[in-house]
């Protein structure tokens, strides 16, 4: 199970990599425009996805700053947003790195931003949500991308293995 949440670590920072390659051939108003994401602009996304794994992060490891909401902006512009989403994921693997069996079946309590109700459930499955979350709004930058006139992006976990995660194939 370790190996597994190991390879979605590698998967995730291979694939904002890629997304941040081509969020930066746009234009800074084509960053903002917004093309129906769900938090409008790709720049308010990029921001929302690294919002959201700061939030996650916190929970994970008592660590770190947690943004108030959801929809903040942690940085206005593309450069200073991608120097902060490549320590993330350099966070989140070095966390990762870390885990043992037994703390992926500890269990994990939490209170959301959005419902002030207290959750407990296992590490693991959380973890589960935790990269699927980034996958998800990665899909939609890369909708916002493609909706820009941009080229479609590879961003298949199978193309990861065959390519730059071949070791976990």
């Amino acid at each position: 199970m370790l190996d597994h949440f190991r390879m979605f670590a590698d998967y995730n920072r291979w694939a904002n990599r890629l997304i941040y390659a081509a969020a930066a051939e746009l234009t800074d108003a084509e960053l903002r425009e917004s093309r129906g994401a769900f938090f409008g602009s790709l720049l308010s996304t990029l921001n929302h996805i690294l919002v959201a794994d700061r939030v996650w992060m916190k929970r994970f490891t008592h660590e770190g700053d947690t943004p108030a909401s959801l929809d903040t902006i942690l940085h206005d512009d593309l450069s200073a947003l991608a120097a902060a989403r490549t320590a993330e994921d350099e966070r989140i693997i070095a966390w990762i790195d870390g885990l043992s069996d037994a703390r992926l079946s500890a269990v994990l309590t939490y209170t959301p931003l959005t419902n002030p109700t207290v959750i407990t459930q296992k590490l693991a499955p959380t973890l589960g949500h935790f990269f699927n979350h980034q996958t998800h709004h990665r899909g939609q930058a890369h909708a916002t991308l493609t909706a820009l006139g941009r080229p479609s992006i590879a961003l298949d976990l199978a193309y990861f293995l065959r390519t730059e995660g071949s070791k976990w194939a």
